[in-house]
C-alpha cells in the first residue's frame, strides 16, 4: 500500500469528484443555505487584538521534539493546485517551474514600496531553522524542519503605515510553468492574507528551505508562507507580491467556499469542516511502520495556543473560523 492509498479518505466523507470540481455548481449550492462565518467580513470586522508575546514564549514554540516526516514523503505528497489536484501531480510537473531570477513586489500602505530580487527581500536576515507542526484541513499532518526568515523582520524594512491591517499575498499564476493554472478549479491566481498582528507574530515564516536544503519547487519554492497554528491552505507558495491593506483581503479558497473555509483558519477540532472532521488527524511521520498509525487528537491552534491564542481574545472562533 502506498502513502496515497493509504491516506485517502473515506468515500462516505468525500463529496463527489463531479460536484467538488465543478465550483459554479458548488457555489450555487452554498448559495442555497444560510451564510456562515467569514461570507459576511466585508461587512463586519473581528475585535482588535493587543497582545504581546515574549521572546522566550516565542522560542517556545520554534521546535518541536516530535517524530520527523520522512523528506520523501514531504516532498511527494502536497497540495499545490497550481501544478494538478492530485497529491503527487507537484512532485511530478513542478520541475518546470523556474525560480531563478525571482522577484516580489511590496507595496500598498507602506512607506518604502518596492519590487526586490529574493535576495535583497530578505538579505541581511540570517535563516533560521523551525520544526513546525503542519496540519491539512483534509485531515493529515506532519512535522517539518523548515529554513527562512521571520516574516515580521521582512515586513518592517518596508515601514507599514497606521492603515495597514492586514497584508495581502499573490502567487505566481504562469500557465505555461504551471499547467494547473489551465483548469478553473480556483480563480488564480492563489491569494492569501494575514492580520497584520498575525503576519507579525515571532512564529510567523518566509519558508526559503526545508531539510537543510533549498526548498523544492513542489514545495512552494523559492518562497512560501508557514503559518503553523493555521491549516495548511494558509501557507501561500511562490509568492510574487505582498500588499500591506486596510481590509481583509480576499483569499483563494473563501473566494470559491466561503462557508467552508474561513479567512483565519486556525487549527480548530471543535469547529468542523462541512466533509472533514478537525477533531483528529493522521501523522505522516518518519518510518514507514508509523505512517499509517491510529489517529492522533488534534490540538487548539494546532499544539501553538500559548503563543497565539492571545492574538483572538474576545473573538467567536465559530463565527471567525
Amino acid at each position: 500500500m502506498n502513502l496515497r492509498d493509504a491516506l485517502r479518505i473515506p468515500s462516505a466523507d468525500v463529496t463527489e469528484e463531479s460536484v467538488y470540481r465543478d465550483r459554479r455548481r458548488v457555489l450555487a449550492m452554498i448559495g442555497a443555505v444560510p451564510a456562515l462565518g467569514l461570507a459576511g467580513c466585508s461587512e463586519a470586522a473581528p475585535p482588535a487584538s493587543k497582545a504581546t508575546i515574549t521572546p522566550e514564549l516565542a522560542k517556545a514554540g520554534f521546535r518541536t521534539a516530535e517524530e520527523q516526516t520522512r523528506e520523501i514523503d514531504a516532498t511527494t505528497y502536497n497540495n499545490f493546485y497550481e501544478f494538478g489536484t492530485n497529491k503527487d501531480d507537484p512532485s511530478k510537473a513542478a520541475k518546470t517551474l523556474r525560480t531563478s531570477p525571482w522577484t516580489v513586489a511590496v507595496g500598498g500602505h507602506c512607506a518604502k514600496p518596492g519590487k526586490l530580487s529574493l535576495e535583497d527581500l530578505i538579505k541581511g536576515l540570517a535563516p533560521q531553522e523551525r520544526i513546525y507542526r503542519m496540519r491539512c484541513v483534509e485531515g493529515w499532518s506532519m512535522v517539518i524542519p523548515w529554513l527562512g526568515v521571520p516574516l515580521g523582520d521582512v515586513l518592517k524594512r518596508f515601514e507599514p503605515t497606521s492603515k495597514a491591517k492586514y497584508v495581502a499575498f499573490t502567487s505566481l499564476a504562469d500557465p505555461r510553468q504551471m499547467p494547473g493554472v489551465r483548469s478553473p478549479v480556483l480563480d488564480w491566481p492563489y491569494r492569501e492574507g494575514l492580520r497584520i498582528d498575525e503576519a507579525m507574530n515571532p512564529l510567523t515564516l518566509l519558508a526559503t528551505g526545508m531539510y537543510g536544503k533549498t526548498l523544492p519547487q513542489q514545495n512552494g519554492a523559492p518562497l512560501r508562507l508557514v503559518v503553523p497554528w493555521k491549516y495548511g491552505f494558509k501557507g501561500i507558495k511562490s509568492i510574487i507580491a505582498i500588499t500591506f491593506v486596510e481590509r481583509m483581503p480576499q483569499t483563494s479558497w473563501n473566494m470559491s467556499q466561503a462557508s467552508e473555509y474561513g479567512f483565519f483558519s486556525n487549527v480548530n477540532p471543535a469547529v468542523a469542516h462541512p466533509r472533514w472532521s478537525q477533531a483528529s488527524e493522521r501523522r505522516i511521520a518518519g518510518s514507514a511502520s508509523k505512517l499509517f498509525a491510529e489517529r492522533i487528537p488534534t490540538l487548539p491552534f494546532n499544539g501553538y495556543a500559548a503563543q497565539v491564542a492571545p492574538l483572538y481574545a474576545g473573538m467567536d472562533l465559530k463565527k471567525w473560523f
